[in-house]
């Protein structure tokens, strides 16, 4: 088991400062960690759900009931990839809607031209660093569905992100979608829901056994492996210390231990990270498209990309954080989908982000915190190679944000519908979706 490392930056609201709009950026440190939540942090949201053991980087997180008892397994058949856009993304940069011309009014600086934009259409198209996403767009596995987000406006990051991982209104229960996901359908494993990265999201919360990594390669026991225990003494040890247990402590920690073992075929996948670009997200996708090729049971999997709170400095499709962001995204989603090979057929990936910008650009460069953003959809079942959705009109005004006309859930419900067994109101209590249309059979 380890012990807890130095503890990551911490969030800290401060006081509202007008000539700043964001209330929630950690005072005095650099803007691109605030979404960078602490181990320490990751402990305390799972300890409010069940038992946690930690071998290296790896955390189970175990309910009582699995903890007591684990149920009979089934190797899923499909699966579902959420990538959260931590900080707010800009759905305006990232899908122009070039053929309103309130987009240009409140852009002077930092919109992008229209002949400049990838796989456009007569309203829509993409940023140009989201160009290596172009063959996926091209051969119908990706599309876009604009204006989605919360059904009423949330500026505040944090309490956005529970509201939209929670996805069920006015419940006291500290439960996220994707944990009712993986307890709603007919697998059972400690595997099936995936964190990669340093902190739990809400998404994960809940009673259903999840497990998070920061690394794949440190995701074990400590010494367990087979260079320092040729002979596997030490796993048999731990294995009688606990097996004869019948608490909940004891039923968690072989529930752990079994999924941190379970993992071995993921670490014996070839590693393929050079076709990502440099950086977290690239090492994430990568250890999850490993995982994936290794079909241990995973079905539902989460992966943080952080540093999108652009107040300052956006720049246009001449350079700038927009540009970086969106091609690092681009890049790293289409290495995925390269590197999962045939596994691609059952893998269906997900984009979301807290809440969208203001329409209008500030005097910084930068856009402040809005309502309604674009989502994308790509691999199994998605039927893409074009954008979805109603497009409510753009006004050119301070305070003007991209109407919501397709609520987020209607999105990820449609998924949820179209590639797993699991019923669509036990993921999102008391909600009536509406089609979208963008997923086969739907």
């Amino acid at each position: 088991m380890s012990a807890l490392p130095d503890e990551a930056l911490s969030f800290e609201a401060v006081p509202h400062d007008p000539t700043h709009p964001c209330d929630c950026r950690p005072a005095g440190r650099d803007l691109r960690q605030a979404f960078a939540p602490s181990r320490r942090t990751l402990l305390r949201g799972a300890a409010l759900t069940g038992a946690t053991t930690l071998f290296g980087t790896a955390a189970v997180t175990t309910g009582p009931t699995i903890a007591a008892e684990a149920a009979p397994r089934r190797t899923p058949t499909s699966a579902v990839v959420v990538i959260s856009l931590r900080g707010a993304a800009d759905g305006l940069s990232l899908v122009v809607p070039h053929g309103d011309p309130a987009y240009y009014q409140a852009r002077p600086g930092i919109g992008i031209q229209r002949e400049a934009l990838v796989a456009a259409d007569g309203f829509f198209g993409m940023h140009p660093a989201m160009a290596p996403l172009v063959p996926m767009w091209e051969a119908g596995k990706l599309a876009a569905i604009h204006a989605t987000g919360l059904p009423a406006p949330n500026r505040s990051h944090f309490a956005a992100m529970e509201e939209l991982e929670d996805a069920d209104p006015g419940s006291t229960q500290r439960v996220g979608w994707l944990n009712r996901l993986v307890g709603g359908d007919d697998v059972s494993s400690t595997l099936q829901g995936l964190v990669v990265g340093p902190s739990l999201p809400a998404s994960m919360l809940g009673p259903e056994p999840v497990m998070s990594f920061v690394s794949l390669e440190t995701a074990r026991v400590a010494g367990g492996d087979r260079a320092s225990d040729p002979r596997g003494m030490r796993m048999k040890a731990l294995r009688t210390q606990w097996t004869t247990s019948r608490t909940t402590l004891a039923g968690g920690f072989r529930e752990a231990l079994d999924a941190v073992v379970d993992l071995d075929p993921a670490r014996a996948a070839r590693s393929r990270r050079r076709l990502y670009p440099e950086g977290d997200l690239g090492d994430a996708l990568s250890a999850v498209a490993r995982t994936l090729r290794a079909d241990v049971g995973v079905s539902a999997v989460t992966v943080d990309c952080g540093d999108w709170d652009m107040h300052v400095g956006l720049g246009n499709n001449g350079g700038g954080w927009m540009q970086r962001n969106a091609a690092d995204l681009a890049s790293a989603i289409a290495a995925f989908f390269t590197d999962l090979g045939p596994t691609a057929d059952r893998v269906t990936l997900v984009t979301i982000s807290e809440f969208g910008r203001r329409v209008q650009e500030n005097a910084n460069g930068g856009l402040d915190h809005g309502w309604g953003n674009v989502m994308l959809a790509a691999g199994a079942g998605v039927k893409g190679g074009r954008y979805y959705g109603t497009w409510p009109g753009l006004t050119d005004s301070l305070d003007a944000d991209v109407s919501v006309t397709t609520d987020y859930r209607s999105v990820l419900a449609e998924i949820v519908a179209a590639r797993t067994t699991a019923s669509t109101a036990t993921v999102f209590p008391g909600f009536r979706r509406e089609r979208v249309g963008f997923m086969l059979g739907q």
